[in-house]
C-alpha cells in the first residue's frame, strides 16, 4: 500500500481517520528526538527520515539520486509499521530495543528485520519510539552504512 503522496502533509492527509492521531503523534515523538541532520521527506511511498545529499552526497547505492534512508514511518492495511534500519544494522541496538519494548508494552512485539508493527494505534509506547530515534546520529548512521555496504560488497 504505497501512497502516492509527494508531501508528508499530504501522505497524512491519506491517513485512515483512525489512525491519524497516532500518524501525528509519531511523527512529532520522531522530529522532537531525531539527532540533528536527519531530513523529513517522503520516499518508498511512505514518510521517513533521510540522511540528505548536502550531508552524504553518495546518496542510497540502490538508486544514488535517493537520499540515504534511515527511518521509514507508513499506515499500511492492517497497522502502523516503523522501519528503523539501525535495529537492522547494529546487534546491540536490536537487542536494547527488544528489551526496552517487553518493559514498555504488555503487548508482543511484532517485527520483522526493520518492521516494528502495531495493529492498534493504543499499543504503540511513544516514548520508547523516541528513545530509539535517538539513539543514533547521522554520523553514526553513515558509518555504520558504509561498513555494511562495503563488507557486502566483499562478500559477492
Amino acid at each position: 500500500m504505497q501512497s502516492k503522496a509527494t508531501t508528508v502533509e499530504a501522505y497524512l492527509a491519506e491517513v485512515p481517520e483512525d489512525r491519524q492521531q497516532a500518524m501525528k503523534k509519531l511523527r512529532s515523538v520522531i522530529k522532537k528526538n531525531l539527532p540533528k541532520g536527519f531530513k523529513e521527506a517522503m520516499g518508498y511511498g511512505m514518510m521517513g527520515y533521510c540522511v540528505p545529499h548536502s550531508i552524504y552526497p553518495a546518496g542510497y547505492h540502490c538508486n544514488p539520486k535517493d537520499p540515504l534512508p534511515f527511518m521509514g514511518l507508513a499506515s499500511q492495511k492492517n497497522s502502523i509499521n516503523l522501519y528503523h534500519m539501525g535495529i537492522y544494522a547494529d546487534a546491540k541496538l536490536l537487542k536494547w530495543f527488544q528489551e526496552a519494548h517487553a518493559k514498555a508494552s504488555p503487548k508482543k512485539l511484532d517485527m520483522g528485520k526493520s518492521c516494528i508493527r502495531y495493529k492498534k494505534p493504543e499499543d504503540i509506547p511513544y516514548e520508547l519510539i523516541g528513545e530509539l530515534a535517538s539513539k543514533i546520529t547521522v554520523d553514526d548512521w553513515i558509518n555504520m552504512y558504509e561498513s555494511g555496504f562495503k563488507d557486502h560488497r566483499k562478500k559477492k
